[in-house]
């Protein structure tokens, strides 16, 4: 299998707290490393889109980006909570769960830290328009 194909789709842990634990905890820095990577190509992107002559709009402040970064990792530490109790509920004949919850909140956080550049499109955009009205 490729690389990637073992990063997304990797073998679910074994069905106990400790296991579930470290199998969420040993993906943790590539998560961060996607995210974060994710979220200085949208700073820089949205930056240089709202640097636009007409726009008087300032970046992102650096502190809001630093929230941001904690709120995904408190996030983040939910799902081996959500895999622990959805493994209690419905018990041994519920399939692992661990991998489609990591694919859904990496696609979530990665979609939701792309946000600035669409909303620095339409800033643009706007401004240019009412510019031009004006």
């Amino acid at each position: 299998m490729s690389p990637i194909v073992e990063f997304l789709f990797p073998k679910p842990a074994i069905q106990s707290p400790g296991a579930i634990y470290r199998w969420w905890e040993g993906r943790r820095l590539a998560y961060n490393a996607i995210v974060g990577a994710t979220g200085m190509f949208s700073w820089t992107v949205s930056g240089i889109l709202m640097s636009a002559p007409w726009l008087h709009e300032r970046p992102i402040p650096l502190p809001i980006i630093v929230i941001f970064g904690v709120m995904a990792n408190i996030c983040y530490s939910l799902g081996p909570l959500a895999e622990y109790f959805l493994h209690r509920i419905f018990g041994p004949k519920l399939l692992p769960t661990g991998p489609a919850l990591y694919r859904m909140g990496l696609t979530f956080s990665v979609g939701l830290t792309l946000i600035p550049i669409p909303v620095s499109i339409v800033a643009m955009i706007g401004s240019f328009i009412q510019q031009i009205i004006n």
